[in-house]
C-alpha cells in the first residue's frame, strides 16, 4: 500500500502545482482552496507511505512525481516552451526515480 499511496501523493503534487499557478499568487479563492486541500492531502499520503517506505526513496520519489508531472502538465495544458534541453533534463529525472525505486528494499 506504501506505494500506492505515494504514488496518489505525487499525483496530488501535480494538482497542487497547477491549483497553485491558477490561484494568481493566491488571489483566486477557488484555485487556492484547491492548492491547500491538495497540499494537505499529499503530505498526509506522503506520511503513512514512509511508514514503511526509506525516506530518501519516499521523498525522492515523491518530488520526482511531482515535478516532472508539473512540467508535462505546463507544456500541455498551459503551453510551455518544450525544448530538447527540458525534455532530457525530464528523463534524467525519471530515469533517477527508476533507479531509486529498483534500490529499494521495501
Amino acid at each position: 500500500m506504501a506505494w500506492i499511496y505515494l504514488a496518489i501523493a505525487g499525483a496530488l503534487e501535480i494538482v497542487r502545482a497547477f491549483s497553485m499557478k491558477q490561484s494568481d499568487g493566491f488571489t483566486r479563492l477557488g484555485p487556492s482552496l484547491v492548492t491547500l486541500v491538495a497540499a494537505f492531502a499529499s503530505f498526509a499520503l506522503l506520511a503513512l507511505s514512509m511508514k514503511s517506505l526509506p525516506l530518501g526513496t519516499a521523498y525522492t520519489i515523491w518530488t520526482g512525481i511531482g515535478a516532472v508531472g508539473a512540467f508535462v502538465v505546463g507544456i500541455a495544458v498551459l503551453g510551455e516552451q518544450a525544448s530538447a534541453m527540458r525534455i532530457f533534463a525530464a528523463v534524467l529525472i525519471v530515469s533517477g526515480l527508476v533507479l531509486m525505486k529498483l534500490s529499494s528494499p521495501a
